[in-house]
């Protein structure tokens, strides 16, 4: 269970991390009441992950999947320019982070 938690968890970091720069500067209500809400819940599932998957292994897997999903939706929605290299270097960030979970033995 703490392994689904901590995936959530991750994705929910890449919604924060979008809505902050929709939010310009928090200077627009609706990202900003979504970066808030998204951040707490990322936050406490992380933490409640961390009972149970160590504290490394934890924050190397919400990082990898929050920063591989942000750079991947941002490539998407064209703010940010699709790279061949750019989307090889996110593969090889998740297989990573599957690595983590294999070795992990929690």
């Amino acid at each position: 269970m703490s392994w689904i938690i901590l995936i959530v968890s991750g994705v929910l970091e890449a919604v924060w991390a979008t809505a902050l720069g929709k939010s310009e500067g928090f200077t627009k209500l609706w990202p900003s009441i979504v970066f808030g809400v998204a951040l707490i819940l990322s936050m406490g599932g992380l933490a409640w992950a961390m009972r149970d998957i160590s504290t490394g292994t934890a924050y190397a897997v919400w990082v990898g999947i929050g920063a591989s999903i942000t750079v991947v939706y941002a490539m998407i929605t064209g703010d940010e320019q699709f790279s061949l290299i750019k989307f090889l270097l996110i593969l090889g960030l998740v297989g990573c982070i599957v690595g983590l979970k294999l070795v992990s033995g929690e």
